[in-house]
């Protein structure tokens, strides 16, 4: 059996709530990667508890991980979206993104939204990344 090389190619993490939902972290179709909702949580555990702006570095650090997985970094990402529960969080928040995404600017959105699966979560992140020939490298699940 041949596999489709245009075929949308899907990576995992570590996250429990893929398996639970039913979800891939990254997605790469044609020239798009897309990275699903990615929260502060790094091999289980909850990096910057009560820190927006360490949550936002880790939440981000996730999506660049799951982007590398096909060969991308920083400089491929064209959007990014954040979703906060403080809007007292957005200059934190906005710290963090400027020293990812300065060099790079992404559009971005930010949105303060009522809450998160876990109270301890202060932000989710999304990021789109974008590759003009398609020709991903990666892994597939």
């Amino acid at each position: 059996m041949t596999t489709n090389p245009a075929a949308p190619r899907r990576v995992q993490s570590d996250s429990s709530w893929e398996e639970t939902i039913g979800f891939a972290r990254a997605v790469a179709a044609g020239d798009r990667v897309l990275v699903a909702g990615t929260t502060p949580v790094v091999h289980g555990v909850l990096q910057g508890e009560g820190d927006p702006y360490e949550q936002t570095k880790a939440a981000f650090g996730n999506a660049l991980d799951a982007l590398r997985r096909f060969g991308l970094g920083p400089e491929a990402v064209v959007r990014t979206r954040m979703y906060i529960t403080h809007a007292r969080d957005v200059d934190a928040v906005g710290r963090a993104h400027k020293e990812l995404f300065d060099t790079v600017r992404p559009v971005a959105t930010l949105v303060v939204v009522s809450g998160f699966a876990d109270s301890r979560w202060l932000v989710e992140v999304e990021v789109e990344a974008f590759r003009a020939s398609g020709d991903f490298r990666g892994e597939s699940a």
